[in-house]
């Protein structure tokens, strides 16, 4: 992984219904690389345009607004953070009550060919990873599916998803690229 329906954003990681979420979001202390902001376009799971908006609101804080192209009226805002780690980007943002009222962190990465992808945490490795008592955790049903809630401290997490030898825990659910202006 190089330099995420929002829903980034987070409708991508709101489709599955399943999400590893966190008590705490990533702390507002790190800016969004600039090439982040602006409009961008992909299609659905089922092939429908969509436009996702990410522009800034505050010092280091996001807010990502995803919609079906065309259609303004029915879309999805989400405020959200970024942090740094290495060569690694993620981004924390709050969950409705219907997937829990936690949190979600998610990986992105702005390529070379200008697109922002973004991946999430596959829950079954995570799962996996809680058995092994790698990092700590539980089962959280939500009404979208069932998911699970880490409760391992983010140094914690994020040592482990620092190492590159641990990127399989991750899956690409989106790649966005420039919406023509």
């Amino acid at each position: 992984m190089k330099a995420w329906r929002v829903v980034i954003a987070l409708s991508f990681v709101l489709l599955s219904g399943c999400l590893v979420t966190f008590k705490d979001p990533i702390p507002a202390n790190d800016a969004a690389p600039k090439a982040m902001l602006g409009k961008w376009t992909s299609k659905n799971a089922w092939g429908e345009p969509l436009e996702l908006e990410v522009t800034r609101t505050g010092v280091h804080q996001y807010k990502a607004v995803s919609y079906r192209a065309g259609d303004r009226k029915h879309r999805d805002e989400y405020p959200f953070t970024v942090s740094r780690h290495g060569s690694r980007w993620y981004l924390s943002a709050g969950l409705p009550q219907k997937y829990g009222a936690n949190f979600v962190i998610a990986g992105f990465e702005l390529t070379e060919n200008h697109e922002l992808v973004v991946y999430n945490l596959d829950v079954d490795r995570v799962n996996q990873l809680i058995e092994q008592k790698t990092l700590a955790g539980e089962t959280l049903e939500t009404e979208k599916g069932d998911g699970v809630l880490i409760t391992s401290p983010l140094d914690q997490v994020f040592a482990y998803l620092d190492d590159p030898a641990n990127s399989d825990v991750f899956l690409e659910v989106a790649r966005y690229q420039r919406l023509p202006k």
